[in-house]
């Protein structure tokens, strides 16, 4: 459902203005040290610094202020991370960059690569070599060799039963795993999710598959930016053939230990002998999203990572607008590498210091958009034909950095007033 056109014209103008005011003197990309793809037993220092130095220090990093409550003393999880999805503004972190094994969110990375291919109606029928590599003690959600499933039903699969089965037939119909992984390394590199190292398509173990939370966070905010992707991981429940399939989401479905979590609206959960158990959810209240990614619990009770994350984003809802941000969450490098030089076109740099910082980390240009501008002045008998090509550029590229920027505003509260929950 789209947001309401005040909204939506409030966003854009924000948005342009943002765009048009950063400064050509934001700072270098940050150093991105390349560790070994095998988890570590501790977590590594340094690891890497993208989206701030403060996330690549082990330990926790918070800043907290008057009127905002201590973190929760019982969070065991291994990595953790809370951020605002809209602004990216990291508000506490622990280990955000350790790269640990992410069991099935690493379906979210599968879905945002994959999803956008193949028409929701698409009908394919499933042959035996398109299973053959599925783990052993797998979730599945019963595909069967030569049954016949619409790309929908396959989908649900995937964010509802987080089938690795369903996702083994999607990569199938993307021209196969080594293929459909090598897009997924694709995708994250442009995320600037550097922390992820792709072997398999599901998230099943697989000697050197890692990711951080931080990095999970980052699919979940590329993915929630596509409605298929918000629908799917929203919904409790379906039909697949004639079997009633729920979400394994303990946050969005509930469970005997576990209450569905006040505007819950996603993401995924997973849980490997290697990996334990891992989740990131986004939710909404009072006008605000957050997103909370929790890796490993080391505290072993039932349901323990979704009790761990409803207690991040209680403390998250109470101290977003109020404690200073550690970090941030970085665009992808299309979006960053969209910023105007906003000198070349006389405009002021005042605005917006903490968009301009995110894109000259990002992108590690001060504005290098801008530059074809200049060149093309002075290209011989030409300089009015390439100057007014230059500023086609320029301003393709300035859409399609507000695009992205704009497309953070998820219609979520409308989107869950649509889901029933027995």
């Amino acid at each position: 459902m789209p947001a309401p056109k005040t909204t939506g014209r409030r966003s854009l103008l924000v948005t342009s203005a943002t765009l048009l005011s950063l400064s050509v003197t934001a700072p270098a990309a940050l150093a991105v040290p390349v560790p070994s793809p095998s988890p570590t037993a501790a977590p590594p220092a340094p690891m890497s610094t993208v989206g701030g130095a403060r996330l690549g220090r082990p330990g926790t990093q918070v800043d907290l202020a008057p009127g905002v409550p201590v973190l929760p003393k019982d969070i065991t999880a291994r990595s953790w991370i809370v951020s605002d999805a809209e602004s990216g503004e990291v508000l506490a972190a622990h280990n955000a960059h350790w790269r640990l094994p992410p069991a099935s969110t690493l379906k979210m990375l599968f879905a945002d690569t994959v999803l956008p291919r193949f028409p929701k109606a698409t009908r394919y029928k499933v042959a035996p070599s398109d299973l053959r590599d599925v783990g052993a003690g797998s979730s599945v959600v019963g595909v069967k060799e030569g049954g016949t499933y619409s790309v929908h039903d396959l989908w649900l699969g995937v964010f509802l039963r987080s089938g690795n089965d369903a996702v083994h037939v999607l990569s199938a119909m993307n021209g196969g795993v080594r293929q459909t992984v090598a897009d997924m390394q694709d995708h994250a590199e442009e995320l600037q999710a550097l922390d992820t190292q792709v072997v398999s398509p599901d998230g099943y173990d697989a000697p050197g598959q890692v990711s951080s939370a931080y990095d999970l966070t980052l699919f979940a905010r590329s993915g929630l930016q596509k409605k298929d992707f918000r629908d799917y991981c929203s919904t409790v429940s379906a039909r697949f053939g004639s079997a009633e399939i729920r979400n394994t989401n303990r946050l969005l479905s509930g469970d005997s230990d576990v209450p569905v979590y006040p505007g819950i609206a996603g993401v995924k959960n997973g849980n490997t002998t290697h990996a334990g158990a891992t989740f990131t959810g986004v939710a909404e209240r009072g006008g605000k999203v957050l997103l909370v990614t929790v890796m490993n619990p080391q505290k072993h009770e039932h349901n323990e990572v979704y009790k761990e994350a409803a207690k991040l984003f209680d403390w998250g809802f109470q101290a977003v607008g109020k404690v200073a941000p550690v970090g941030e969450l970085v665009p992808p490098k299309s979006a960053a590498g969209a910023r105007p030089d906003p000198s070349a076109s006389g405009l002021s740099a005042s605005a917006e210091p903490g968009a301009a910082r995110a894109a000259g980390q990002a992108s590690g240009t001060g504005g290098a958009g801008a530059k074809p501008a200049a060149s093309a002045t002075t290209a011989s008998g030409s300089g009015g034909a390439g100057t007014a090509l230059a500023v086609a550029c320029a301003l393709l590229a300035l859409f399609a950095g507000a695009a992205f920027l704009v497309n953070r505003r998820w219609p979520l509260p409308d989107l869950m007033r649509r889901r029933t929950r027995p």
